[in-house]
Parts: C-alpha cells; sequence; structure tokens
C-alpha cells in the first residue's frame, strides 16, 4: 500500500472518528438542552398559573364563585375594588372574644396582587408563555362540585405541553405526554381540579 493511500485511510477514519464523537456529544447534550428550556419555560408558564389562581382566590371572596371567563378575570383585576377591614376587640364583650369589623376604606385588586410586579401586563395573563405567536389561551373552567352535602365552588387552568413546548423536538414532548399519562396525570401544567375541592397546582 502506497503512502498515498495510507492518508485517504487515515483521513476517512479521522473523519468517522470525528462523526462519532459528534453522535455522542449530540445523543448526550440534546436531552440535557431540551429539559433545560422546558425548565426555562414551565417558570413562566407555572408564574401566570399563579397568578390566575391568586385572582381567583379574591374573584371567590368577592362574588361567592369563580369564574370562567378570562374577560371576566381580566375586567375584575382592573376594576375591582377590595375592602380594607380594621379589627378591634368589641368593648361590650367582657369574654373578649367578640370583635368589630370596620370597613376603613379600599384597594384596588391590580394593587393588592401585582403591586411590586415591574411591567406586569393584565392581558397576558389568559395567554400561555412560549405558545405559538404567544397567543394561545390556557383553558379555564370553573363550576360547582358537591362535597358532604355541600356546593363547592371549584375551578381549573391548564395547559398541555405541546402548546408551549410546540417548537422542541416532538418526539420528545411526546415522551414527556406518554410518562405523565402512564402514571395517570395530567400531561402538561395545571392548577385547580374540577374534580376536588383543591387549589394546588401540579408542579407542587
Amino acid at each position: 500500500m502506497n503512502n498515498k493511500n495510507l492518508t485517504i485511510i487515515n483521513i476517512a477514519l479521522a473523519l468517522i472518528a470525528l462523526l462519532l464523537v459528534y453522535l455522542i456529544y449530540k445523543s448526550i447534550s440534546e436531552p440535557v438542552v431540551f429539559e433545560n428550556i422546558r425548565k426555562e419555560r414551565e417558570l413562566e408558564v407555572v408564574q401566570n398559573l399563579k397568578d390566575i389562581r391568586s385572582t381567583q382566590t379574591l374573584f371567590k371572596q368577592t362574588y361567592n364563585r369563580y369564574t370562567a371567563d378570562f374577560d371576566s378575570l381580566i375586567d375584575y383585576i382592573k376594576t375591582g375594588k377590595l375592602p380594607v377591614v380594621n379589627i378591634v376587640a368589641d368593648p361590650n364583650d367582657t369574654t373578649f372574644t367578640k370583635t368589630i369589623n370596620d370597613t376603613v376604606g379600599y384597594i384596588a385588586v391590580a394593587d393588592s396582587l401585582f403591586r411590586n410586579r415591574e411591567n406586569f401586563n393584565v392581558e397576558s395573563l389568559r395567554y400561555v408563555p412560549y405558545s405559538e405567536n404567544e397567543k394561545v389561551q390556557f383553558e379555564l373552567q370553573a363550576g360547582y362540585i358537591t362535597r358532604g352535602g355541600l356546593k363547592v365552588a371549584v375551578f381549573e387552568a391548564k395547559t398541555p405541553y405541546w402548546v408551549y413546548l410546540w417548537d422542541l423536538d416532538p418526539q420528545r414532548v411526546n415522551n414527556l405526554r406518554a410518562e405523565q399519562e402512564d402514571l395517570d396525570k395530567y400531561a402538561g401544567l395545571k392548577v385547580g381540579s374540577m374534580d376536588e375541592p383543591s387549589l394546588n397546582g401540579n408542579w407542587e
């Protein structure tokens, strides 16, 4: 074998080695990159779900129910007011157990919830971060269930994985979905429940 042929073989082997190194690196790095992006996006999705939960909690205090309508929820943030109550002991109560509630003013719902959130856009509450064109809304439901003979108000807000991971590797998204469904869990992020009187998020 002459030197020319030997050189060609060495170059070919070097290229094959580089290809193998690249394929190994890709197989290791891709899952890590996917998980990092997923976790980063879920931080923002979860924040929106927490904001929805906080607003629904105050909405229920005001109207004794939850709402399944984002327009109503957002209007409540913009225009709603909460009473500021001063609680003092009843001077006529010798048992020192009774109190008098005195409304001394009102505070805007927006100030109560989002006063410390710079550049908070109330209109973005309805949209799932990182969804296609960032215009896909959370699924929002509200209603009543019966527990212990009592009618209990419930709500649920959720979004599946594919909505905020739509531009990532579809096979990995499908694998993530299948893992949750095998565990009989919701394949995405959600807060509240239409089946139980719960305000928990499934990330908690």
